[in-house]
């Protein structure tokens, strides 16, 4: 006699998969209904039964969008039908079932609620998709795509496009489990399986940003602040070295972000989907007086730096500038030449320099007890930056032959400059109050 009911709904919400194999785990409920765990940890019903003397499976749907109690219906149904004589597949052949462009198209379209990037992502997938795989998926239904199917769109680019291989799996790979939630279909045919039987390494060294030095930073700056650019571009250019922030935080800047010497980047123009607070430097509010006089349309009026055509900057603009103008770096790699500077010439914890680069801390215990942004600590910070950078505006450095580790009087020099530059005395100029004060430049 067989036994139904196994399965309690405290157990299916509780559920995770054991990780003591690779593939899918299974637990019987009865009437051949089965709750199926991915390693991934999707949870989906599936059920086994003899149709017309052949033992057939196929997908009930997805959990929790199919409730235990909706599984035990459909699996009660369909068991009735099969004894019956009739063929509860055929019911199955339904024409609603999409195939894989429909599907992709609707996934796009629910996955663009959260894209704030002004559709780039939305013409990323469409793109990679309708050049890798629609010619091998694009009119097959979603229900009848083999893992063997999935192996055929991306194993070509595997090797020689890594980056772009992996993202379209990734997305065939979500079209699948949409369409496992939908009830087409009991699996992921671009899950665990095709990974593995993926080649592992592609034989090549990582590509990090190309950077400068942080010696040869404020020649960069200068380089750009005198050519014919727009304004708006080359203020963003110095935006970005002066914030150490993303080139997107920075092209979608807008004024009521600002808040005297303090920018708020909403979180979601973050990567890490967290909000984040950048002090600003003099220089950096100088900046930001400059770019008032720039220009605008009243669509563009919030717009810290506007493009020539009133809209968010282009995301290749200012890497366009930086080759044109011979800069070997893209304006990511400021961040890096930020993150040296940083190390080889100050004395700064490495958690207030992650802090001011809005790195995600990967340690959840550790993450835990940082409640603090170290605000005040990054101000000086900055500060300190952006004062070294003053510091030496027509300094040009050859690659590779750098520059001497600076001494600990080097250091207390920028310190200096970093807090007299936000505090400068009174009716003197610094470095005339120096003698005074008992300082001089050499330590």
């Amino acid at each position: 006699m067989t036994v139904a009911n196994k399965l309690s709904p405290a157990f299916v919400r509780a559920a995770k998969h054991t990780g003591k194999t690779r593939s899918a785990e299974r637990h019987s409920d009865g009437n051949g209904l089965m709750l199926c765990i991915q390693p991934s940890g999707t949870r989906s019903w599936v059920q086994r039964i003899v149709i017309h003397g052949r033992r057939r499976t196929f997908g009930l749907g997805g959990y929790p969008l199919v409730s235990l109690k909706a599984a035990r219906q459909m699996a009660h149904e369909n068991r009735a039908l099969a004894r019956q004589g009739g063929d509860p597949l055929a019911l199955r052949e339904r024409h609603d079932i999409p195939d894989f462009t429909t599907a992709a198209g609707k996934v796009i379209d629910i996955q663009a609620g959260s894209w704030k990037d002004a559709g780039k992502s939305r013409r990323q997938w469409e793109s990679s998709l309708a050049t890798y795989a629609f010619p091998m998926l694009g009119t097959k239904r979603v229900d009848k795509i083999t893992s063997a199917d999935v192996m055929a769109a991306v194993l070509p680019i595997w090797t020689g496009k890594r980056e772009t291989a992996s993202r379209v799996r990734q997305r065939i790979s979500a079209v699948m489990k949409w369409s496992v939630a939908q009830g087409y279909r009991g699996d992921d045919p671009a899950g665990p399986a095709v990974l593995q039987a993926l080649p592992r390494g592609d034989g090549k060294p990582k590509r990090h940003h190309r950077a400068l030095p942080h010696t040869e930073v404020a020649a960069a700056l200068s380089t750009v602040r005198a050519s014919g650019a727009w304004p708006a571009t080359k203020l963003a250019f110095e935006f970005i070295v002066l914030t150490a922030c993303r080139s997107g935080e920075v092209r979608g800047a807008t004024w009521s972000e600002m808040d005297g010497d303090a920018w708020t980047i909403p979180a979601e123009r973050m990567k890490a989907k967290t909000e984040h607070r950048v002090p600003l430097s003099r220089q950096a509010l100088a900046v930001l007086e400059k770019a008032r006089a720039i220009p605008r349309t009243a669509a563009s009026a919030d717009l810290v730096f506007p493009s020539t055509q009133g809209r968010v900057m282009g995301d290749n603009v200012i890497s366009k500038l930086l080759r044109t103008l011979g800069i070997a770096a893209v304006p990511h790699g400021f961040r890096s030449s930020f993150r040296d500077w940083g190390a080889e010439r100050t004395n700064t914890p490495h958690a207030v320099m992650e802090a001011a680069l809005a790195h995600t801390i990967r340690n959840q215990a550790e993450a835990a007890y940082a409640r603090s942004d170290l605000f005040g600590k990054r101000r000086t910070l900055m500060e300190r930056w952006a004062a070294y950078i003053d510091d030496k505006p027509g300094e040009v450095v050859a690659i590779g032959e750098g520059r001497p580790r600076a001494s600990q009087g080097d250091c207390i020099w920028e310190s200096l400059v970093g807090y007299v530059a936000k505090q400068p005395p009174a009716g003197a100029d610094f470095t005339s109050k120096m003698p005074e004060m008992g300082l001089t430049r050499r330590f």
